[in-house]
């Protein structure tokens, strides 16, 4: 069964432009991931700091591959001084 997530991160104002960056390599990467079906990546018009996930994964072994993954956990040791907050993750199921 496919998971369905969203991921909110926001970025501290002087970080945006590294958060950026990191985070397009990330897609990058994810997206080569056998399991990956989605992996988009938006930035808030109203607000640069805050960007937006929307993924799905093929299914639970998917995703907790991709979150093994040496790039993931190296872009999560750097977030904790890069963001403003820890990262706020929904899944969800998809209705229509």
């Amino acid at each position: 069964m496919a998971i369905n997530l969203t991921v909110i991160l926001k970025s501290k104002p002087e970080n945006t432009v590294i958060v950026k960056s990191l985070l397009l390599e990330l897609v990058e990467k994810s997206t080569q991931e056998a399991a990956c079906e989605q992996y988009d990546l938006h930035q808030n018009c109203d607000d640069a700091n805050t960007f937006i996930f929307h993924e799905i994964w093929e299914n639970q072994n998917g995703l907790d591959s991709h979150n093994q993954q040496s790039y993931i956990q190296s872009f999560f040791e750097k977030a904790k001084t890069l963001l403003q907050e820890t990262p706020i993750v929904f899944r969800t199921d998809k209705l229509a």
